[in-house]
């Protein structure tokens, strides 16, 4: 099959061929013509697999044959994200598969001015590409702005509809036309979330490429078993291997994330961060040196699983082991996108154990565990006896200290024996 068979429109599959694609993925094949005949659809396939294209694709195709000529701009189409890096990401596709469009294009996240934003709402865009708690923000007063709003879009559907997200979803949803047709698009989908989808969609036709909790198959899953002061040596020195050209780490905190980099800047190895913490300059510039390769690893928190796509990512590394199955899933699909072979990574402490076994039977196969070769690591952490002296010593110390009030009583008592001994004189 090729895209020129699933009835998009000229100048789309020109600007297609130009990208140097000629041949669908699975999930493009099943959802666009689906799309096109007006089905609502809920839409699962592993990372990496052309889902952004699957939605963009059809839905540009109807906006434009739709459009009259000199027809004043009204939001049409709406595309609703978790993350400002992935809004990014979803507009530059569409403005890439839209070169040849005389369509609108705007975008809708916090961390910059708002002022384009609001323009957009107020004078309207073709397409608007938003998170949500800042197209609720930039709403009020502007409800109106979605009247005429003809196709709604939830990528990444389960963190969307989970975290949090449910309320300013359904505030959004009401705001928008009954008459509409709705998409969500997902790499996984938990059956409870999938039962929230048809508070928000009309009979839907569900496309699912492969089993909804499988990463990609060209991402080889290896573990490797550590204690927590042996992380960063670990990790420097997989490092050493050329094979490391591109490094995606991922941790659980902002100030992890500094810290390793921190580390790996001291051993000369170019590093950026990603987190909550950067502003949207520091993201974006963050992301475009990884790009660029000007950076040779990205240390990020999962606030960048669902935004981050990059082409050549070599390794993932599970810095720390992620709490929810899902993150696991979306963290290694960061590597081995388009069918490209990349390896995912995990440092697993004693305590993680239990959380790689829950992984693996979500998963439905064992993980590979493996030992660093030439790296000496006490996988169970400090010996008992070195740890109890500190505690032992820790204990003298602060048995011979005293808080504020109990050195001010003791200065007290020792001034009011001097002032007994004085009067005695």
């Amino acid at each position: 099959m090729h895209f020129q068979t699933l009835g998009l429109h000229s100048n789309i599959h020109k600007a297609i061929i130009e990208t140097g694609y000629s041949t669908p993925t699975p999930i493009q094949s099943a959802a666009i013509p689906l799309i096109l005949e007006g089905r609502d659809l809920i839409g699962i396939a592993q990372t990496g697999t052309g889902k952004t294209a699957a939605f963009l694709l059809p839905l540009l195709t109807k906006i434009i044959e739709e459009k009259t000529e000199n027809e004043g701009s009204f939001i049409r189409l709406l595309i609703v994200a978790p993350t400002r890096e992935l809004v990014v990401q979803i507009e530059e596709n569409a403005r890439a598969y839209a070169k040849y469009l005389p369509l609108s294009i705007a975008t809708i996240y916090g961390g910059v001015s708002e002022r384009p934003q609001i323009k957009a709402l107020t004078q309207g865009a073709d397409l608007v590409i938003a998170t949500p708690g800042r197209l609720l923000d930039l709403l009020r007063g502007r409800e109106k702005s979605f009247s005429f709003v003809k196709y709604l879009v939830l990528d990444e559907a389960d963190r969307m509809l989970d975290m949090g997200f449910i309320p300013a979803i359904r505030q959004i949803v009401k705001l928008l036309p009954r008459k509409r047709q709705t998409l969500f698009f997902s790499a996984t989908l938990s059956r409870d979330i999938e039962k929230l989808t048809h508070e928000f969609l009309t009979d839907p036709k569900i496309v699912e490429i492969g089993r909804r909790s499988n990463p990609a198959e060209s991402v080889t899953q290896f573990i490797y078993e550590v204690s927590h002061h042996d992380k960063q040596r670990l990790l420097l020195h997989l490092l050493e291997d050329a094979q490391y050209n591109m490094v995606l780490v991922f941790t659980r905190t902002k100030h992890g994330a500094e810290r390793i980099a921190r580390r790996l800047e001291q051993h000369n190895i170019k590093t950026a961060t990603l987190h909550s913490n950067r502003s949207q300059n520091q993201r974006l510039r963050a992301l475009q040196d990884f790009k660029d390769g000007k950076v040779h690893v990205l240390v990020a928190t999962d606030i960048a699983a669902r935004g981050i796509d990059v082409d050549g990512i070599s390794h993932v590394i599970n810095y720390d082991f992620p709490p929810h199955h899902e993150d696991y899933v979306h963290r290694i699909g960061r590597t081995g996108r388009a069918q490209a072979i990349g390896e995912a990574i995990s440092f697993v402490m004693p305590e993680d154990r239990g959380a790689v076994r829950s992984l693996e039977r979500f998963l439905g196969r064992g993980l590979v565990h493996k030992k660093a070769e030439g790296l000496e690591m006490n996988v169970q952490g400090p010996p008992p006896q070195a740890s109890t002296e500190r505690s032992v010593t820790g204990f003298i110390k602060k048995s011979n200290q005293f808080s504020p009030r109990e050195s001010k009583s003791r200065n007290i008592s020792s001034r009011n024996r001097s002032f007994v001994k004085s009067t005695k004189k």
